[in-house]
């Protein structure tokens, strides 16, 4: 059942304003994006970015990674890495403490101090990545005709370079926690949302130039912005829905009253990973699609090995239909995957849970009965959240397929759930600062 999102009035918005605390969290986190916005305008030293820039126009994973970086990948900033390096570690890190038991130990028993910990180990690899990152982007540049001015000193200039960039990552990384703990929302979520916006003047201009060449274009982008805010209703319910399963609490009797008794129920998220499984399916297939490019440009002796390759990269490129079946596949794996580490989502936890304070389900009995039961259900749920997903993430290339509208796939389905989901994100922050603040007000009254 979808949970209802109620948009602020015009009486909440003054309300907002005049909080106590959070005019100047909304300041705060203004001024920390002003300051990333001002980092990605500046260039690189050493770097030709107009001739990385109409390389980066073709390239399917420079166009991905540019996404994080809010465009500063595609000219060359200092900020180049983005916020990538940072969420690649917190990814990571994630996954490593489910494998590994003394960081699950940290995450789940120590408590702030065990997850500040685990923050600790998030910057460190952070620094590592964003080293390794920026070795490989200027190797890659390298190989680039024209990309580096060739009167800079080499030596001189990958070394400050490869600092340059990792300063730069680490700025973005610093920005981010701050607005976590000193702003409004999540400060990465927030900085690749503020990235996706400020490349929507660009979509919006070439769109309109290409609906000015022909009328019945203008047809098409009707129905491709129908198609947009479709899917754009279809990620609210997916990000706000929930299966609840219904909970029966002991009764306990203290002298002549008995407490306790009331149901409650578990929430099972229809979308437990977000974007992330999008987001993983896309590099994942996005890789070998770009390498066997790269390699069909090669000239081979054996014509059996280059008609291999030119094979595989027709049958992996974005328009074949074997790229979208292996796409909606992947998504639906992943999405599994992340329902099977999230540790609030374990079947087998939340029955012994409800064993231990003697809580049940109805007409289950508890214990092993009571995990395979939450074990059907949230298969269940999983699968309808990873089938609707794998709708929206179709969702642009199909808009694109039917107006033959092009200039929107930037915004595509990674794009709209990260918006989307940012704004419920900071919508409901915002709704919790006013009731804290109204219930503060009702108990000095």
């Amino acid at each position: 059942m979808a949970q209802g999102v109620k948009m602020p009035t015009t009486d909440d918005l003054m309300s907002m304003w005049n909080a106590s605390g959070l005019k100047q969290k909304i300041l705060f986190t203004f001024l920390m994006v002003a300051l990333w916005r001002l980092g990605v305008q500046m260039p690189l030293y050493g770097i030709n970015s107009q001739v990385f820039a109409n390389i980066a126009q073709g390239n399917n994973i420079i166009g991905f990674l540019d996404l994080f970086s809010g465009g500063a990948l595609g000219t060359v900033s200092i900020l180049a890495l983005g916020i990538g390096p940072f969420i690649t570690s917190s990814i990571i890190v994630q996954l490593i403490s489910v494998v590994i038991p003394s960081l699950e130990k940290l995450q789940k028993e120590e408590g702030e101090a065990g997850r500040r910990k685990l923050s600790q180990y998030t910057r460190i690899f952070t620094v590592v990545l964003a080293v390794f990152q920026s070795f490989i982007f200027m190797l890659y540049l390298h190989h680039l005709p024209g990309a580096i001015i060739s009167s800079v000193n080499p030596i001189a200039f990958y070394v400050s370079s490869i600092c340059s960039l990792t300063a730069g990552a680490g700025l973005v990384m610093w920005i981010s926690e701050l607005i976590t703990e000193n702003g409004i929302g999540n400060g990465g979520s927030l900085i690749i949302f503020c990235g996706i916006l400020s490349g929507i003047p660009i979509y919006t201009s070439r769109t309109a130039a290409l609906v000015k060449v022909s009328s019945s274009m203008q047809i098409g982008l009707m129905i491709l912005l129908a198609i947009f805010f479709v899917s754009m209703v279809m990620i609210v319910i997916m990000q706000e829905a929930v299966r609840k399963v219904i909970i029966v609490n002991p009764k306990r009797q203290i002298g002549n009253k008995v407490y306790g008794g009331m149901n409650s129920f578990i929430p099972f998220k229809l979308n437990p990973g977000g974007v992330m499984p999008i987001i993983f399916a896309i590099a994942i297939l996005l890789f070998p699609s770009t390498i066997l490019a790269l390699v069909g440009q090669a000239n081979f002796k054996s014509a059996a090995v280059k008609n291999f390759v030119m094979s595989m990269n027709h049958y992996l490129s974005p328009d074949g239909i074997t790229y979208y079946l292996l796409y909606v596949g992947l998504i639906i794996a992943l999405t599994f995957f992340y329902a099977s580490i999230m540790p609030n989502m374990q079947p087998k936890d939340i029955a012994d849970n409800l064993k231990k304070y003697g809580s049940s389900i109805p007409g289950i009995k508890p214990g092993r009965p009571t995990a395979e039961a939450l074990d059907k259900i949230l298969s269940k749920t999983t699968f309808i959240g990873a089938i609707g997903l794998g709708i929206i993430a179709l969702a642009p290339s199909f808009a694109s397929l039917v107006t033959r509208i092009q200039t929107f796939q930037g915004i595509g389905a990674t794009s709209l759930i990260i918006m989307v989901g940012v704004a419920l994100d900071l919508i409901n922050q915002v709704r919790t600062h006013l009731l804290a603040r109204n219930y503060e007000s009702f108990l000095k009254e």
